[in-house]
């Protein structure tokens, strides 16, 4: 199982629309990836003020996910609620 998960470091001066990720953004990306699930945290004390976390159930699905014709609108969408640039991590749990 891999686990994806996408992080943005708190930095001075940008912003970061919560509600938008929480309710727009990434349902988009579920869809788009053909997920059912996705954990998303918001930041209260730490070096990220936002993170979420989605499983592939291998690298090979998360290497189609990534391919699909969608994974662009997806990409392009975070404009629309932050100005950080995310740091992404790719895990297998174990």
């Amino acid at each position: 199982m891999i686990q994806v998960s996408v992080m943005y470091p708190a930095t001075e001066g940008a912003t970061f629309d919560h509600d938008y990720y929480a309710a727009t953004h990434v349902p988009m990306a579920k869809a788009a990836w053909g997920l059912t699930d996705a954990v998303i945290e918001k930041g209260i004390n730490g070096p990220y003020v936002a993170a979420v976390h989605v499983t592939f159930e291998s690298m090979d699905a998360l290497g189609a996910a990534m391919g699909s014709p969608d994974s662009a609108a997806v990409i392009a969408d975070v404009a629309n609620f932050t100005t950080i640039n995310p740091v992404m991590q790719i895990s297998e749990i174990v």
